[in-house]
């Protein structure tokens, strides 16, 4: 398994202040890291294209747009289920933000946004049908947060 990118102090920071706001322009940058535009924009970049930056996105409280709940589901699969189909068993479901494959118990977290605990229900039973799932647990979300500064 081969080292990562080289990533420096100052691409961290710059990582740290996009991650605070994906909306930062390039000047704000260069000023919080004490470099003029073009080489914040040039590190921007090569972060984009080595993939460390992978997008950027816009966060929705569903909750106050919507209505609705959020819910994690655990995913236990049979022991000689791979990964690919752990992630399959939920991806073809529109409900479903995230898939999290995960070292021990449970084999899976499977984040969900549904309309209400009826909608969950039956989402958590299409994935209980996949043939290899051999349990579910599910927590429903009741406030969230996010860290939003420097990483």
């Amino acid at each position: 398994m081969g080292a990562g990118p080289r990533v420096d102090d100052i691409d961290r920071r710059i990582i740290s202040l996009l991650v605070e706001n994906g909306r930062r322009t390039v000047l704000d940058i260069a000023l919080q890291v004490q470099l003029t535009p073009a080489p914040v924009k040039r590190r921007i970049d090569r972060l984009e294209r080595l993939g460390v930056i992978a997008g950027y996105t816009t966060l929705i409280d569903q909750g106050r747009l919507d209505g609705g709940l959020e819910a994690f589901t655990e995913l236990r699969f049979a022991g000689n289920t791979n990964v690919d189909s752990i992630k399959n068993a939920a991806a073809s479901l529109p409900e479903v933000i995230e898939v999290f494959t995960v070292a021990g118990d449970p084999d899976a977290l499977v984040r969900i946004r549904a309309d209400n605990v009826h909608h969950l229900q039956e989402v958590v039973d299409t994935l209980r049908k996949h043939g290899e799932v051999i349990g579910t647990k599910t927590l429903i979300v009741l406030e969230a947060w996010r860290r939003t500064g420097p990483i």
